[in-house]
């Protein structure tokens, strides 16, 4: 209704009515390894798709914007001209004219309702914020609080005394997928296996498996357990740990895997391992834990070592094994299978580097930390202490420190040139990749004790780790 009489004759001014109110309108190394190493040779288990010169008999170490379309208003549809916008009053109504104060001045009760009116707004905006924050951190590939902030599956899918392995077959094959990876230029010239890690889309594998794509931005291929393809992407990865963490946009509905505890492994427990061994998709294996804290490393002249605590079994890992989970009967991932050894022979997918009963694990332990450092900032560190050891030859009383480098926690700590480090937190070390696995089984932070011997004494050092990405 309008303010101002539109009849057709004025009226009378002293039978006129009061006036109406009026409407206002978001790699380097722990310890650096100074010769090559020999003795038994491990492989890890990926398969790129090409054959290599055979190794020499003697075993040898081999690496395993769119457009955003319009958008209805929350608050309904426009209002007609002269209201005010998405239905919210901008003022309290006020009359027409005053007389009973000066001209220019405002109603001391408006004051509070625009502050009212303020924080109202100011609230709804942020919300609206916030909302537009969540949905926005929902498409980023880090997270704040790492693997605190996707949804992982902690709650064992079987019973602690099961013992089916088809059962544990069953729970884990759809958490289980395979990966083709480009490799030295061949859009799938690498397999590869991996498992879901949360809801989010984050699959883990190993590094060497998608190390080439990575580095020269080729094609990644996550297959899921229905043969569905899907495009990946590399988040981050640690050569140091062989691990990497990839993304798929359209997970779906794929069940993230159980993470489990491999501290509470012991030898001879039963184990499955999942994966894609010579490109067999969806491939069971089982056996026992034929040994922990095994120190293997993988690599070879031309790749990034990594050393590994490991978890040793003999279930049948093959290449293309690689990034696939390692399960107990309950049905919990315990491992990431990533190295198997061999005899020599031929190279990756060659004669002679398929399985002999002895593989090996990297400790959920130490997934969960890598992811969650992934998943934080898109890199992972590792402890170092600033000094090289012998990593070759046949130590069996210690590690030998070659080189100590200059403004390290190794020189804080008074370690010396020719010190051969004989325990690390009381635990024996038998030689210089011990003492690598030693250290990268801790954060940087750290503070370790190191029992070092030098000429005919023994003393202790504490050493606080330093960290590097990698």
């Amino acid at each position: 209704m309008s303010d101002h009489y539109s009849g057709p004759n004025p009226p009378d001014p002293d039978s006129q009515p009061d006036a109406q109110p009026d409407r206002a309108p978001d790699a380097g190394s722990d310890v650096e390894p100074t010769q090559p190493i020999t003795g038994v040779g491990w492989t890890s288990p990926s398969m790129p798709q090409q054959q290599q010169t055979p190794a020499p008999v003697t075993p040898t170490y081999q690496s395993a914007p769119s457009p955003i379309p319009a958008q209805q208003s929350p608050w309904g549809p426009p209002q007609q001209p002269g209201q005010p916008a998405y239905g919210v009053p901008v003022t309290a109504p006020t009359p027409l004219h005053r007389t009973d104060q000066p001209k220019g001045r405002v109603s001391g009760w408006i004051w509070p309702v625009v502050a009212v009116l303020a924080l109202v707004l100011g609230l709804l905006g942020g919300f609206l914020g916030a909302l537009g924050y969540d949905r926005m951190d929902d498409n980023s590939s880090t997270y704040d609080d790492g693997l605190g902030a996707v949804q992982t599956q902690d709650a064992a899918p079987l019973a602690a005394d099961n013992g089916s392995v088809p059962a544990v077959a069953q729970a884990l094959l759809p958490s289980t997928v395979q990966i083709i990876a480009a490799f030295d230029g061949e859009d799938e010239g690498a397999t590869g296996s991996g498992f879901v890690l949360d809801r989010e889309g984050h699959i883990v594998t190993n590094n060497h498996v998608v190390q080439s794509a990575a580095e020269d931005n080729g094609p990644i291929k996550v297959v899921d357990f229905e043969g569905v393809r899907h495009d990946a992407t590399v988040v981050g990865r640690s050569p140091v740990y062989d691990l990497a963490i990839l993304k798929i946009a359209d997970a779906g509905d794929l069940e993230p895997a159980a993470l489990g505890a491999s501290t509470g492994l012991h030898v001879g427990d039963p184990v499955v391992a999942f994966g894609s061994p010579l490109g067999l998709s969806q491939t069971v294996t089982s056996g026992i834990v034929s040994a922990l804290d095994r120190p293997v490393t993988t690599g070879d002249e031309d790749n990034v070592s990594s050393y590994i605590n490991a978890v040793q079994t003999d279930a049948a890992i093959n290449p293309g094994n690689s990034g696939g989970p390692l399960v107990n009967l309950a049905g919990e991932v315990v491992g990431v299978n990533s190295a198997i050894a061999t005899t020599g022979g031929g190279g990756l997918g060659g004669g002679g580097s398929g399985n002999i009963g002895v593989g090996f694990a990297i400790p959920i332990e130490q997934v969960r930390t890598t992811a969650d450092q992934i998943l934080r900032s898109g890199e992972a560190r590792y402890p170092v202490i600033g000094a090289q050891v012998r990593t070759g030859g046949a130590d069996s009383v210690g590690a030998l420190i070659t080189e100590v480098n200059k403004d390290t926690p190794a020189e804080d700590a008074g370690l010396l040139k020719d010190d051969v480090v004989t325990e690390v937190d009381g635990k024996p070390v038998t030689d210089g990749i011990a003492l690598i696995v030693a250290i990268r089984t801790h954060q940087p932070g750290d503070t370790i004790e190191f029992t070092v011997k030098r000429g005919g004494d023994e003393k202790a050092v504490q050493i606080t780790l330093d960290g590097e990405v990698g």
